[in-house]
């Protein structure tokens, strides 16, 4: 069982910064590939950035590439997500998810077993 917690969203000026922290518990972090996705009010939750085990693999959404990146702490059981250059269309409730099947299959079909509860990022224009 793994508990995931996000952390670190807010109320930001359009071209500003966030940077989500996601706390998992649990001593098997590091077996879970790692996932931040988003929901805007009205939409589909869409996935916006995963990384691998190791950190080694990442991918990106191509509305936030270049602006947001994802990166990992197997030591300290943490997931971040550095957004910067925020755009008002980047508003949405974020959530870190966990999966153990392949990335891709996290990609493509948001094979995630655990998810968190969410944090709200709010872009103002």
């Amino acid at each position: 069982q793994v508990q995931l917690g996000e952390s670190g969203g807010g109320l930001v000026q359009a071209g500003g910064s966030l940077r989500l922290s996601c706390a998992a518990s649990g001593r098997t972090f590091s077996s879970f590939h790692m996932a931040w996705f988003r929901q805007a009010p009205g939409k589909e939750r869409e996935i916006v950035a995963a990384i691998s085990l190791s950190g080694g693999v990442t991918y990106y959404a191509a509305s936030v590439k270049g602006r947001f990146k994802i990166s990992r702490d197997n030591a300290k059981n943490t997931v971040h997500l550095q957004m910067n250059s925020l755009k008002p269309e980047d508003t949405a409730d974020y959530y870190c998810a966990a999966g153990r099947a392949s990335l891709s299959s996290i990609w493509y079909r948001y094979e995630c077993d655990y998810w968190g509860q969410g944090t709200q990022v709010t872009v103002s224009s």
